[in-house]
Parts: structure tokens; sequence; C-alpha cells
């Protein structure tokens, strides 16, 4: 691994996971059991659009079903190959076992440009995708279930789910076949912000720890914080929204793939967003420094970078000049495996990938459960438990008229008190307990090994130990 021999995708996956393996005692078939995908369906299909037959390629990839169903995401994109869906794949494995989501990994992607394609042509390629997936069980509620990746949302997940019920008419469980779907086709609700909402959550719970903060050369809370963002694709502009809006973050950067936007004292999350919906990019925003070649702002001096969009962003062309002492990745794999180790050597702390974007799966697992249960969050209990805080506030009144001036309930206390937790509410918060409890389980692990220098090895490491108890559950 040179500057002039940059690691795959793929190569930086099984680079890490190797590195984590050395420091486990594994016996040497299960390491590489768990190292390799079990399989990779390749499929070439064609379309009638625009009065000829269009072919298009997709995979769906299968890493381990040490746990079954396998989940992952399908993504849409003319860069999607088969190396790149399998390392993700994997990636998707560690990721689940991380967060105690009960799914091996798998991975999908289809070679195609959206952009290019109307709505109803993209529907009929959907659909056909779809069809060949789920006719061989690559989708299915109890084996696979694919959800939203890049290139991909709410409608064609929306697509799927209806083609998969169109072809098993009496399967009750048809909804859970994909997750990521609108609320009202069997969607839940916070599962369009949960990536974004799950980068919130793990830093916050990294700056609970003031030895995690001051590693990374840091001091303090997420107040005042300085923030590029990359991307402002759904995960970055939930991300940057949440921690600029609830945080108190100032987000000083914003690169898209057209150019940057910079401002010191701060830029409007929302409103370049909107910008982006109508213009297609950040080129020509009133307000900001805009550059063409945006990556420079990646080198910019901040306190926190967020790279949320394509995989491989940092590299070794680069890695050097970056000043950012506490990157998290919220895309799967913005930093090589070579930029790895020099950012590591300059003393930069990584939130790994696996870790930091795992708030899309753990939602998703949610929507998975809902799906099943055929019930939403709450329902059941949402309206006893308002009743059971209404007999405290009802004894506070009595109190409150006893006491007179002296003391009182403070104005909106009854009413928050008396509102039970809807599904958002109980989303969000599996959420920040699942990004909590993963955060402490690596943590422990980077604290206590010393032959663990960073927290992609203790992720690596919890994930491995995981998925190998489980194959040794079965008997492998």
């Amino acid at each position: 691994m040179t500057k002039t021999k940059e690691p795959t995708f793929r190569e930086s996956v099984d680079l890490m996971f190797n590195r984590a393996v050395s420091l486990m005692d594994l016996p040497p078939g299960l390491e590489e059991k768990i190292r390799v995908c079990n399989a990779t369906y390749t499929v070439r299909f064609g379309v009638r659009l625009r009065g000829q037959i269009h072919t298009f390629t997709g995979y769906r990839s299968v890493h381990s079903e040490h746990m079954e169903p396998v989940k992952g995401g399908i993504r849409y994109s003319t860069a999607v190959n088969q190396d790149e869906v399998e390392a993700l794949a994997a990636l998707m494995t560690y990721k689940c076992a991380l967060v105690e989501a009960p799914f091996g990994g798998s991975k999908g992607g289809l070679c195609v440009d959206p952009r290019e394609w109307d709505e109803h042509e993209l529907e009929r390629i959907t659909r056909r995708f779809a069809y060949e997936l789920a006719k061989r069980d690559l989708i299915h509620p109890s084996q696979n279930v694919p959800a939203p990746d890049m290139g991909t949302g709410e409608r064609e997940m929306a697509w799927i789910a209806d083609q998969y019920r169109r072809m098993n008419t009496t399967d009750i469980n048809a909804r859970a076949c994909v997750t990521g779907k609108p609320v009202n086709a069997g969607g839940i609700q916070g599962r369009t912000e949960a990536t974004g909402r799950g980068v919130q959550y793990a830093l916050r719970e990294f700056f609970r720890h003031p030895e995690d903060v001051k590693k990374a050369g840091l001091s303090g809370k997420l107040d005042g914080k300085r923030v590029v963002v990359q991307g402002l694709g759904n995960v970055g502009f939930h991300a940057a929204k949440f921690l600029s809006e609830e945080d108190g973050c100032k987000i000083t950067a914003i690169i898209e793939r057209d150019g940057g936007l910079m401002d010191e004292n701060g830029l409007d999350v929302e409103d370049i967003r909107n910008w982006i919906v109508k213009h297609g990019g950040v080129d020509g925003y009133p307000s900001g420094k805009y550059i063409k070649d945006g990556s420079k702002y990646l080198e910019h001096d901040c306190d926190i970078l967020i790279p949320a969009a394509l995989e491989g962003v940092i590299n070794l062309g680069n890695a050097e000049n970056i000043k950012a002492p506490l990157i998290i990745e919220a895309a799967n794999g913005p930093v090589t495996a070579g930029a790895d180790a020099v950012l590591r050597e300059k003393g930069a702390v990584i939130i790994p990938d696996m870790y930091a974007n795992a708030g899309g799966v753990t939602v998703s697992y949610f929507e998975w459960v809902k799906n099943l249960s055929h019930i939403r969050f709450g329902r059941m209990g949402r309206r006893q438990e308002e009743a059971r805080h209404e007999l405290i506030v009802n004894e506070l009144h009595k109190l409150d008229e006893h006491l007179g001036s002296s003391w009182s309930m403070s104005p909106d206390f009854k009413e928050k008190y008396l509102r039970g937790a809807d599904e958002l509410e109980l989303v969000r918060s599996g959420l920040d307990d699942t990004m909590r409890t993963a955060y402490q389980s690596m943590r422990e692990v980077w604290h206590e090994r010393g032959d663990c220098e960073d927290l992609r090895t203790a992720a690596y490491l919890v994930s491995i130990d995981k998925v190998a108890a489980s194959y040794r559950a079965l008997g492998l």
C-alpha cells in the first residue's frame, strides 16, 4: 500500500478486518468463514423504455447468515459493482452485530442513474429488479430484507414492497419484506431521519466521555463546535440540521457535488437544502464563500468533519492535509485504509462507519418488528401511561392549592408530563439507547486493551466476537 496504490473499498474492509482478527484468538476456519461473502447474485434484465429494450445489471450479496433475515440497503448508482456490494454487505454484518440488531449482512445495487429516467420509468425498472430478486427469495420478510441506500428512498421501497405483495398475495407479513417505506405504506415514524439522527446521538455519546474528547484534542461539549459536512443528502442534511439546531454546533462548510460553501459564522442548513432541491446544487447560493472544487473544504480547519456521501473521499491523496481532530463517518467507507493509518498517526480520532451510521438499520429493525407485530408502537400503552401520570398531577394540584403562593407547578409541567410517548418518541428513545450501548461496548475495548489503538479496531473486535459467538452457537 503506497501513495500510488490506493486500496479499493473492498481491500480497505479486508485490511481493517485483518487488523482486528490479528488481535483475536479465532480458529483459522472460523476467521475465514466470517470474512468471506456467502453468495452474490448478479442479474441482468431488460425493460422496454422509450421505444427500445434497455438492459440493466443488478447485484444482491449475502455476506453472513449467522442470523436471519439478512439486512442491507439497495443503492442506485452507475458506479455499483460486485466488489463494492460485497464490501458493503460485510460492513452490514459487523454493523448489525455491533448494535445488536438480529440480522446478518446483505447489500444490493443496481447500475442506473436515477436522474436519467422519469418517475414512471424508474418505477418499471425498480419493479422488474424487485421481481428478479424476490423470485429467488432475495427479498423476503424472513430471509432478506432490503432498505434504502444511496440513490433510493421511500418511493422505491414502496414500489418494491408492492411488487413483493403482488407476487405473494397470501403472505400476511408481506410489508416486512423491506424497510424504509413511507409511513402510510407500513413505514415507521423517524425512519427518514434515522441515520442522521444516529450520527447526532453518536456524537452526543462521544462528548459524554471527557477522556475520549481529550484523545481528539478537544474539550467541552458539542455547543460551539465547528463542523464541516461533506454531502447534504438525507444523512448529511439531518445530521447537520440536528447538530446545529439542537446542540449548538456551527456548520462552517458544506460540500456538494458541484462545489462547496464556507462561512465561519455558520451556514443555514435548512435554507441550503431547499436551494439544492430547487437548483440542483450549491452553485449560486447567495451567502457563504463558494468554490468549484468543494473537496478542498475537507481540509478546512474545523473541530468535527462529517463525510456523509461516498466512500473513499478521504484517501492517501488528501489525508495529510485533513485538519479535523475528530472525524465521524456518516457514509460507508469514506476513509480508505491508507488514509485511516495516516490520520491515526496524526492523532485524529475516527468514529467508524459501522457504528456512526447504524441509525438507519436500527430504526429499520424497529420498522420490521412493527410490520411483523401489525401494530404501531405506543398504541396499546400510551393512554394508560397518560392516565397514571394524571393521578400524580391531580395530587400535585391539591398540594399546589394547599401551599398557595409558596409553591406552584411549573407552567408547562402538566402538559409535558401527561403526554404519553408516541411512536416517534419511542423510536428516538430506542435509537438513543442503541447508540449509547454500542459506543460503550466499543470504548470499553478501546480503553482496556493495550493492543487496540482506535475505535474502528474496537468496533471490529466487538462485532466479530459477536458473529463468532453466533456461529459457535449454531455448531459451526
